[in-house]
């Protein structure tokens, strides 16, 4: 009888046991799971721009969101979408849409370097029939170089791939203001 309680007692010690390194190892896991928050949405800043023109019978808004991922303070990676509308009363309207890929590199905290594929489609419209609507892809690659200060940088970058006939940029030179929140 003694042997029989104390195997008892030994087994009810044992599952005690058990039970306690069970539950302290899957508290300690929980807390560890939870306690260090995700670092990928700390590194994403999000920017774009926003464009608004207006005149005698024209008119013209772009709206330009865009992300990217911090992977270090020197390297930065990331998307952004492109939508533009222009129009001109009684003669022309047309639609932009489109996306791009960025890389930034920052070799010292002050100079941004920058590099940026973007495919748009463009469709045009004339209300004169002496002109034909037209529908099409136009790529750009853009290199860039700015001065960064913080979260905004002031540059220049050149559209290496520009065509004036279907580039929808007056110039392959175009200044910028890159803003990342």
């Amino acid at each position: 009888m003694l042997f029989m309680m104390f195997f008892s007692h030994s087994k009810m010690l044992k599952s005690r046991i058990v039970f306690v390194v069970i539950f302290g190892l899957s508290t300690l896991t929980f807390a560890q799971n939870h306690e260090e928050p995700s670092t990928f949405w700390s590194k994403v800043r999000f920017g774009g721009g926003i464009g608004l023109s207006f005149g005698n019978g024209f008119f013209s808004g772009t709206l330009a969101p865009s992300g990217i991922y911090e992977f270090n303070p020197n390297f930065a990676l990331g998307l952004g979408l492109n939508g533009t509308y222009n129009s001109v009363k009684n003669r022309y309207n047309s639609t932009i849409l489109g996306g791009s890929v960025i890389g930034l590199y920052s070799p010292i905290q002050e100079l941004q370097v920058s590099g940026e594929f973007e495919q748009l489609n463009v469709s045009q419209n004339f209300d004169d029939d002496s002109f034909s609507n037209r529908n099409y892809w136009v790529p750009a690659l853009f290199i860039g170089v700015g001065y960064r200060t913080n979260n905004v940088t002031i540059g220049i970058r050149y559209d290496l791939l520009y065509n004036q006939g279907k580039s929808v940029y007056a110039d392959p030179w175009m200044p910028f203001i890159r803003v990342f929140f």
